[in-house]
């Protein structure tokens, strides 16, 4: 399949279109006037591999704080560009603190609550004016929750004409997707340049969800922002996410993507983008650390020595991840498997660049390690960690 090729928008440096690599973004959730706590968390996301954040302008106090945030980032040689997430009062911030409309790198537009009716197109334009004004791409942000409800109730009065009317959930995917396309062609109308501007239609509901991205692909050539909104927390919102974004990646449509977990007490907010990174490198679409295979261990497996070996793995690539990155060439290519006895270990395993197998009960007490198909040494059980390591190591340095 073909990736739908979109027009280009450039987002600070990041490149959005359909020959770019496809762009990890992630929003954080501290207070914006809290400049420390928004400026440490934008740098956890960051280092985590987000290559946009959004951050909430939602009063004066954090558009006071946006530029300080800006400027502390790149302080401390942090590039990412930064957008600015407007529902509400998006018009009156950016007019009243120029230095906040010109220190963002993209503004999010929400058309749904920029205003009531005759207000709704001036707001809207001011923005548009304000994005013009500082060369600033912006997003058209269609959310399911907050869909135009002057448009749904006219085109639910329309439909319920029809002789063949539409389902309710028919009407609203097709109002979302028209509203996207409406504010497109106003922005446009008021001046902004098409090459300026990406589209979303975010809801919570999987099979909605990718009806709506998948309808509004062929009406536009707009690059697609994906994800879906509210998706949960733990499991739930990691599968929940991975499988909207996968389903529409794997038809090769959409230019930028975020998961949106809701996050547990003090867990990291990195998952989110963990997560996106894992769906684009199982899916074959980019490549960003070395993917471990590791069974799930059966009633061979009564060690928990594989567990234990896939994990120890796992924290060092993660803790020499920008080390290792920058050092070696074929890093983020490598393929190692983890398996915990004889009966699946090379089968499943034979794809990968390094294996490794830890045999299970009642198996000869061999740990064998096999690099590029070839059996390459056995290791120690006292030494198994160290010793795999260093072979990890010299595969990467081109030693072996």
């Amino acid at each position: 399949m073909k990736r739908k090729q979109t027009l280009q928008v450039n987002v600070g440096w990041v490149l959005i279109w359909g020959w770019a690599p496809v762009v990890i973004q992630s929003m954080t959730n501290t207070p914006t006037r809290d400049v420390f706590a928004t400026t440490m968390q934008i740098k956890e996301l960051v280092e985590a591999g987000s290559e946009l954040v959004r951050i909430t302008v939602n009063d004066d106090n954090a558009a006071r704080a946006v530029p300080k945030i800006v400027k502390n980032l790149r302080d401390i040689g942090i590039s990412v560009p930064i957008v600015g997430d407007f529902h509400y009062n998006g018009h009156l911030l950016l007019n009243k603190f120029p230095e906040l409309a010109e220190s963002l790198d993209k503004y999010r537009i929400n058309p749904g609550n920029v205003g009531k009716w005759e207000k709704r197109d001036d707001n809207f334009r001011q923005i548009i004016d304000c994005a013009i004004k500082y060369n600033t791409p912006v997003r058209i942000g269609i959310n399911g929750g907050s869909l135009d409800d002057d448009l749904l109730s006219a085109n639910m009065d329309e439909n319920s004409q029809l002789e063949n009317p539409k389902t309710a959930g028919e009407v609203f995917i097709d109002s979302m997707v028209e509203s996207a396309l409406l504010s497109v062609e106003k922005a446009i109308e008021y001046g902004m340049p098409e090459n300026m501007m990406t589209i979303s239609v975010k809801m919570s509901d999987i099979q909605d969800m990718v009806k709506c991205y998948t309808m509004l692909s062929k009406k536009t050539q707009q690059p697609l922002h994906l994800g879906l909104t509210e998706a949960g927390w733990s499991a739930k919102g990691i599968t929940a996410s991975s499988i909207a974004l996968g389903l529409l990646l794997q038809q090769w449509i959409g230019d930028t993507i975020r998961v949106s977990i809701t996050p547990e007490p003090d867990a990291p907010r990195a998952l989110e983008v963990d997560v996106c990174k894992y769906i684009l490198q199982t899916m074959g679409i980019r490549n960003f650390q070395p993917l471990i295979t590791s069974c799930p261990g059966c009633g061979r497996t009564s060690s928990d020595k594989f567990q234990i070996l896939s994990k120890q793995i796992s924290d060092e690539i993660s803790a020499k991840y920008i080390e290792w990155w920058d050092k070696y060439e074929d890093f983020t290519s490598t393929n190692i498997a983890v398996m915990g006895c004889i009966v699946n270990g090379p089968g499943e395993a034979k794809n990968a660049d390094i294996w490794i197998f830890l045999p299970g009960d009642g198996e000869d007490p061999v740990i064998p390690v096999y690099v590029r198909g070839k059996p390459y040494r056995n290791l120690k059980w006292d030494k198994v960690y160290e010793e795999f390591m260093e072979i990890l190591v010299d595969y990467f340095e081109k030693k072996i």
